[in-house]
């Protein structure tokens, strides 16, 4: 019989409300060399590799124009996205970032894991976690406009090209979470 840490034991799977159990999750090393497939098509058919915050910029971009439209003609930042009469929405990681979206919709559906939930410790409240999804989302993505780029175009995309700036990247966000998780175990224990 296999045995589970605490955070192991949240991500077993269960079964949904729908009474449709859900499937396990696949290999940690299939997915892996799965991704990596994905990462070499992204880049042999496009170009491109793979991203997510510059897709998710250029969509607030999209409502910023909307809103403000002079402010963007005015930033440099903002004029090479949606200046004019240029569409943010025009741009190869825009598409990415719904495909990731769709497709985790989908492969959510089909390995019967849609629903809407919280996971969290047992000691922490619904509030807790929320609020500190926020703050962790929030410096993630302040984090990734920094570093141009998010984990995911950083770690994947710029890590298989060997740039140092990406590796550099990496060992740094890796470096950070192993240091602040020592003061945020308690959320999940």
């Amino acid at each position: 019989m296999a045995t589970y840490s605490s955070a192991e034991k949240l991500a077993v799977p269960t079964k949904t409300k729908s009474a449709r159990a859900a499937r396990p999750y696949m290999h940690p090393y299939a997915a892996g060399v799965l991704l990596g497939l994905v990462l070499f098509a992204a880049f042999f058919f496009t170009g491109n590799g793979l991203g997510a915050s510059g897709g998710m910029n250029r969509i607030t971009v999209l409502f910023e124009d909307w809103f403000f439209p002079a402010h963007i003609d005015r930033t440099p930042y903002l004029i090479s996205m949606a200046g004019g009469g240029r569409n943010p929405l025009e741009s190869w990681v825009v598409f990415v970032t719904f495909g990731t979206i769709i497709g985790g919709f989908v492969s959510g559906f089909l390995n019967g894991r849609v629903k809407l939930e919280t996971v969290k410790g047992p000691n922490t409240s619904t509030r807790t976690r929320w609020i500190m999804a926020f703050i962790g989302g929030a410096l993630m993505g302040y984090g990734a406009r920094m570093a141009r780029g998010c984990t995911s175009g950083q770690a994947l995309s710029g890590g298989s090209v060997l740039s140092l700036g990406s590796w550099v990247f990496m060992f740094a966000v890796f470096g950070g979470a192993y240091m602040l998780a020592y003061f945020v175990r308690k959320l999940w224990n």
